[in-house]
């Protein structure tokens, strides 16, 4: 069976899309949801820029394991035409994708943006993974489904 796959969206990719991706997988793998992978992409990024140290930080903290070869990925139309979900940080930046059929966004799933705390202090990169956190139960409740209406093995 072919996977289906959650893209997270933000700027640059250097700091919420990452969190978000880490923190999507930490949850699904506690859940058993096995039938979709996760990813993420940036509108304006660099490709190949690594992590912000302070995303690398707090995560270390919450003990969220994350990939220390992760890579910033411009997004293209080729992602977001493969992606079964493309969840973007906020609501202007979905509107920026277009009427795009599998596109959201937090504040429509869950009701709250997510700030970018790029070039502010850790402690705003504690309040963005925290807001990710709580919501990414509803994210996965509403983009991850069980495949086929069974509950997955």
């Amino acid at each position: 069976m072919k996977h289906r796959k959650i893209l997270f969206v933000c700027t640059g990719n250097t700091c919420r899309s990452p969190m978000a991706e880490a923190v999507a997988k930490q949850e699904m793998k506690r859940r058993g949801i096995r039938w979709y992978r996760v990813a993420s992409a940036g509108i304006s990024a660099s490709d190949g820029n690594t992590m912000s140290e302070s995303s690398m930080q707090v995560m270390n903290e919450a003990h969220i394991p994350y990939t220390s070869a992760f890579a910033a990925r411009k997004l293209t139309r080729a992602m977001l035409e493969e992606a079964f979900a493309v969840i973007c940080m906020t609501e202007e930046q979905r509107c920026a994708l277009g009427d795009l059929p599998n596109a959201t966004s937090f504040y429509a799933l869950c009701g709250r943006e997510i700030p970018d705390p790029y070039g502010k202090g850790v402690e705003a990169y504690r309040v963005t993974l925290r807001l990710i956190r709580e919501c990414m139960p509803r994210i996965l409740e509403v983009c991850c489904p069980p495949l086929g209406g069974k509950k997955e093995d």
